[in-house]
């Protein structure tokens, strides 16, 4: 006999971490999403170095967790091939709570960063919800093959596309075809920025952001 798919809604809790304090003096909001594997608490530990009075973090952490290196570590996934159309709303849901948590005041630079599979939901949450931000970082991450430049009318933010030359998941190919679909996406707001190195967050760059 053949099983039947439903579907139900329910109320959860997810964590997320912040870095420094959100105040008068805060300039910039980073809003990150890290890569498959880390933990939101791990990741933010990347964003030290900026300015801490100028800079407040946020961090959202995926919700679908797993053991990794025989049961001693727990790390984070965004998404997969399985349910993502369902699952990319669960997780625009999640970011609109946090936004409205945080309750970000307007005259502040919201500054969208996704790392590695963090790249997926960042460029999607600011489509899905023409979320007009002062930056949109894309760090060695695949940009969604379903986008099209219509789906960033809106945005008049700066675009970094930064990766590693070394990175093991990348190949002169792979580049070519990523920044020509970067630049089909973003036009003249796009900004390439390859370092030589290998699938690592360089924060050097990071810190040269703001």
């Amino acid at each position: 006999m053949q099983s039947t798919r439903k579907e139900i809604i329910y109320t959860t809790k997810k964590p997320y971490a912040t870095l420094n304090t959100l105040t008068n003096s805060t300039k910039n909001v980073w809003f990150v999403c890290h890569g498959m594997g880390y933990l939101s608490k791990y990741f933010i530990r990347y964003f030290n170095g900026l300015n801490e009075k100028e800079n407040y973090i946020i961090a959202p952490q995926a919700t679908s967790l797993y053991y990794q290196k025989g049961f001693k570590h727990v790390g984070a996934s965004w998404l997969t091939k399985e349910n993502t159309l369902a699952e990319t709303e669960n997780i625009m849901e999640y970011f609109d709570a946090i936004l409205a948590e945080e309750n970000i005041p307007s005259d502040k630079n919201i500054i969208v960063f996704g790392y590695s599979q963090g790249v997926s939901v960042a460029t999607r949450y600011v489509k899905n919800r023409e979320f007009n931000c002062a930056q949109l970082v894309l760090h060695s991450g695949g940009i969604p093959k379903e986008l099209i430049a219509e789906d960033f009318k809106h945005l008049t933010a700066k675009v970094s596309l930064i990766y590693g030359t070394e990175d093991e998941y990348l190949n002169e190919e792979r580049i070519a075809q990523e920044t020509k679909f970067a630049k089909t996406l973003f036009k003249s707001n796009l900004n390439i920025i390859p370092f030589k190195g290998k699938h690592v967050v360089n924060v050097e760059i990071i810190n040269s952001l703001v």
